[in-house]
């Protein structure tokens, strides 16, 4: 999978881990830190969700512009990751109010779309190389490894800090507490369900309580820390993410050129496309584009109603053989055993590589028993943004699957084209969210358990959020990194990083769109909600197959 690329893609490859690491912690807890700093309903929480994943989906092609027409990729990714760092920082300042977070948003933002379209243009660049080109889809796989990596470790992350910040201010994580606490501080609270938080906080404090309102106040300014300490985290990555880009610029320099710097460089013309093939290519980037906001919109309720449904609608405790795939000190060693017994068993390994295998599979076994042994038999602990970090790893360990079907497909001539990957991704994103149609079967409806309050009565099983994880991670493999790729083998090249900026603004318009169906949330019944989304995919992917042709066409211009 890693043989043959240019030494540029694994440059890109660990910057965009670094930032995507310091994006997805926040992203993470983000829904959570609103409601539990400011109490706001999920309507409210799910506008500015929406409007962060617009402006960093958006702001890319401001990033392209600046990038095809002033400062080249290299400088505005450079500009890029200092300016999330500032954003980061902003965020993590405790004690801030509502418009100063909308001011950091904003320069998260600002700094996101400065990077990352144009590094997807500098890894493209690297690819126009006939030496390398036939890797290009692949290389797009494996650039969007680096992605998933980082984001697998993001929740925990975010998770370690809220908890280490709550245990300094004496108090641990319950995800009842905060919406109950602002219910009693605004004197909307029936008795039943402060007397359920009299218990919680007598629980929390011990011989410290002494009233409600003094310890609502104390957990909600705790947990609004604690949070900012996952911000700060994310902060911490864009240094990471600098340092890597700089140190190892030799190995992308020759790609850090846009079409205007070829042009004013090169002393023989440079054969352009001709208007027909321009337009061509528009009009087929433009239809791409239009399918792919509805996949990001179905997509992205991960962060907000996927999320939110961990929270209200799953088990909180798990038992032992559960727990040992969400907590990293045995889901690690797992995924390292089954890492170790592929390079053991894989065919044409050398016999040092089989060594290191199996090493690798014995000592995880070991520490992953040894840690296994430390958990309880019957109640585990989950928190719901741990859920996140399915995608990330799905992404990691099914990529080399599917990079080896579409070779194989590719070797007997059957490969699909790019245009119909995405097609069939938007079919699974569908069947994906059929699957929470299906979990979501006799539950309360959201509006009804807000007027309750609390968490509802009926629970179901973690394998549901899961399995719809992983069913949205294998069409994520067959749209994102194929959709990116098609991009950059499409663009005309006078616009690679204006084209790249497009991508993301189809999908900031669907994650606009991901925070404005939360009103449906609160008023529909929660299958409704999802068949919704399976309605959209399905319609979308019928889209996709009608235009195939003309996609296809445009691909081979």
């Amino acid at each position: 999978m890693f043989k043959g690329h240019p030494k540029g893609l694994f440059v890109a490859f660990f910057t965009n881990m670094g930032e995507r690491f310091g994006y997805y912690t926040m992203l993470a807890i983000f829904i959570l830190y609103l409601q539990s700093k400011f109490g706001w309903s999920t309507t409210d929480a799910g506008r500015v969700y929406g409007f962060l994943l617009f402006g960093v989906y958006f702001l890319p092609l401001i990033g392209g512009l600046i990038s095809d027409n002033l400062l080249g990729y290299g400088k505005t990714i450079l500009i890029g990751i200092i300016v999330m760092f500032i954003g980061y920082g902003l965020l993590a300042m405790p004690g801030t109010g509502k418009v100063f977070i909308y001011i950091a948003l904003a320069v998260i933002a600002m700094g996101t779309g400065l990077f990352k379209g144009n590094l997807q243009a500098l890894v493209g660049n690297l690819y126009d190389d006939p030496k390398y080109s036939a890797l290009r889809d692949s290389a797009f796989n494996v650039f969007y490894m680096g992605i998933n990596i980082g984001a697998f470790f993001a929740p925990s992350a975010a998770e370690g800090m809220r908890n280490w910040i709550l245990r300094l201010n004496g108090l641990t994580y319950n995800n009842a507490i905060p919406d109950l606490a602002h219910k009693y501080l605004n004197n909307v609270l029936d008795i039943p369900k402060q007397q359920q938080l009299e218990q919680f906080a007598r629980a929390q404090m011990g011989s410290g309580f002494t009233n409600l309102t003094d310890f609502c106040h104390k957990y909600i300014d705790s947990i609004g820390q604690a949070y900012n300490s996952g911000f700060a985290v994310a902060a911490v990555s864009m240094i990471l993410s600098l340092v890597i880009f700089i140190t190892f610029r030799k190995y992308y320099k020759h790609a850090d050129i846009t079409h205007k710097q070829m042009k004013a460089k090169s002393a023989v013309p440079i054969v352009e496309l001709t208007k027909t093939q321009v337009k061509d290519r528009l009009v087929a980037l433009g239809l791409v584009f239009f399918v792919v906001m509805f996949f990001w919109m179905a997509f992205h309720q991960n962060g907000f109603t996927l999320t939110i449904f961990a929270r209200d609608y799953t088990v909180s405790s798990v038992n032992q053989g559960t727990a040992v795939i969400f907590n990293l000190s045995t889901f690690l060693p797992v995924l390292i055993l089954i890492l170790g017994l592929v390079i053991l068993f894989a065919k044409g390994s050398s016999r040092r590589n089989r060594i290191i295998g199996g090493v690798a599979a014995a000592g995880a076994l070991i520490i992953g028993y040894y840690f296994y042994q430390k958990l309880n038999p019957t109640g585990n602990p989950i928190s719901p943004e741990k859920f996140q970090q399915f995608n990330p790893i799905f992404i990691v360990f099914m990529t080399p699957v599917i990079i080896g079907i579409f070779a194989y497909m590719r070797k007997h001539g059957k490969e699909p084209s790019s245009p119909a990957k995405i097609g069939i991704g938007m079919i699974l994103t569908a069947v994906g969210f059929l699957i929470m149609v299906l979990a979501s079967q006799g539950l309360m409806s959201p509006a009804k358990l807000t007027q309750l309050g609390g968490v509802s009565d009926t629970l179901r099983s973690p394998y549901w959020l899961i399995s719809t994880y992983f069913t949205l991670t294998i069409a994520e493999l067959f749209l994102s990194p194929i959709g990116i790729s098609f991009v950059s083998k499409v663009a005309p090249p006078q616009i690679k990083g204006l084209a790249q900026g497009g991508w993301f603004g189809a999908t900031a318009l669907g994650n606009l769109g991901a925070g404005f169906i939360g009103p449906f949330w609160d008023k529909w019944e929660l299958w409704q909600f999802f068949m919704l989304l399976v309605g959209l995919t399905i319609l979308s992917a019928i889209f996709m197959f009608s235009i195939l042709k003309r996609l296809e066409r445009a691909t081979n211009s």
